[in-house]
């Protein structure tokens, strides 16, 4: 039987690179699948609709609401996001590792529906990074910056709900360490289960 895939959800604040943590993850190893969110944001320049997101109406998303089409769903700066429901489950089928990106409201969400999830979050090593990398992004108002540093003061109130915390200060060191977290987990315990039960039944079998 195929070894079902392990939901991993990726928070951070904005500016943390946790998209190009993603990024680089997939073109790595050829094991994990991006959810791709929802949203009624409007695209950056070089996005394409079913790329980085699917990019919806209001109404088209509140729809998608409605039919409970999405694992979870946020307001977040003035836009809807959501995880589609049929792509996730189709992917862990497959035995893939499905990655979320999505926001701590979003996370909890999903925790509290799918207890077996996995909590990532990424931070910078400092706040004084994190400020100097949204500048950098160049793509952003002072006022919107302003904004976000103010989100990330109160996003880092949900941090110790996560079950593992990844400082990206190095790319290449931090994807690594991400992969590794989930390796591990699929040795856990409580997600082998059939394993243990047949070692269990081969030793009443061998002993008799």
């Amino acid at each position: 039987m195929k070894e079902r895939g392990i939901l991993i959800v990726v928070s951070g604040f904005s500016g943390a690179g946790k998209g190009t943590i993603m990024k680089e993850l997939l073109n790595r190893y050829d094991n994990y699948a991006l959810s791709v969110s929802a949203t009624t944001r409007n695209p950056r320049e070089g996005e394409a609709d079913g790329r980085e997101y699917f990019f919806k109406t209001v109404p088209e998303f509140e729809k998608m609401i409605a039919k409970e089409e999405l694992i979870e769903y946020a307001r977040y700066v003035n836009n809807y996001y959501g995880t589609p429901r049929a792509y996730v489950e189709e992917k862990l089928s497959e035995g893939r590792d499905v990655i979320l990106e999505i926001e701590i409201q979003g996370a909890l969400k999903v925790k509290e529906k799918f207890p077996e999830t996995v909590l990532l979050f990424v931070m910078p090593p400092s706040a004084k990074v994190l400020k100097e990398r949204l500048i950098g992004r160049g793509t952003e108002t002072e006022d919107v910056i302003l904004s976000r540093m103010k989100r990330a003061g109160e996003e880092a109130e949900g941090m110790d709900r996560y079950d593992y915390l990844v400082i990206n200060d190095e790319l290449s060191a931090c994807v690594e360490e991400v992969h590794q977290i989930i390796r591990s987990e699929h040795k856990k315990s409580f997600r082998n289960r059939e394993l243990i039960e047949k070692i269990r039944e081969e030793l009443i079998e061998l002993n008799r």
